[in-house]
């Protein structure tokens, strides 16, 4: 006989769903039962959640949305790392990178490869990480790949209200000019960063 760990399977489902969380009906549908039984299932793994007080995260309901989210007694814990000043130093390839989404937005992972003539994968993994970047829809065409902004962590990084406000790209660029103007970017950047 194959008992199923539908407690294991939703708690999965809602890792998966992050904060967007999900509704009864779609947990339902996903587990191919009715509604009722999925009810049940989340009111055991609630219960199950409120139990254990080992773990540090529970099954809350929230605007009809079921979703992970850690529990309150460890609330002063999960302040202390929001404030605790970490190493945010970028590498020069996440800065470029950074730079060409900036001025560029909305833009491929391709586009800006284009551009840096290198691989960028890893750079906007490390500025989505940051949250110095976001998804920003789909491009049209075949593959719909993922359009790139930046967000307004950017924006208070750099004390702007707004994209528009950053500085005007040179009409004519030398390469002594681009660079000095890049060192700039970057130097001011890193500052921000730093502190």
């Amino acid at each position: 006989m194959n008992i199923i760990n539908w407690k294991g399977i939703v708690e999965s489902l809602l890792f998966a769903a992050g904060d967007e969380g999900l509704t009864l009906k779609q947990i339902a549908l996903v587990l191919e039962v009715e509604e009722l039984q999925a009810e049940e299932i989340i009111k055991e793994l609630m219960e199950d959640y409120r139990k254990d007080d080992i773990r540090g995260i529970t099954v809350i309901e929230l605007a009809g949305t079921f979703q992970l989210a850690t529990k309150k007694e460890n609330s002063a814990y999960l302040k202390r790392l929001v404030v605790t000043p970490q190493a945010s130093t970028l590498s020069q390839a996440a800065l470029e990178t950074l730079a060409i989404i900036a001025y560029k937005q909305p833009i491929t992972r391709a586009e800006i490869e284009e551009i840096r003539g290198v691989k960028t994968e890893r750079p906007i993994q490390t500025l989505m990480a940051k949250a110095l970047i976001k998804e920003a829809g789909r491009a049209d065409g075949s593959g719909r790949a993922y359009l790139y902004g930046t967000t307004k962590e950017f924006l208070d990084y750099f004390g702007l209200k707004k994209i528009e406000e950053l500085p005007p790209l040179p009409e004519k660029i030398d390469d002594d000019y681009f660079q000095d103007e890049a060192d700039l970017f970057f130097d001011k950047f890193q500052e921000t960063m730093d502190s």
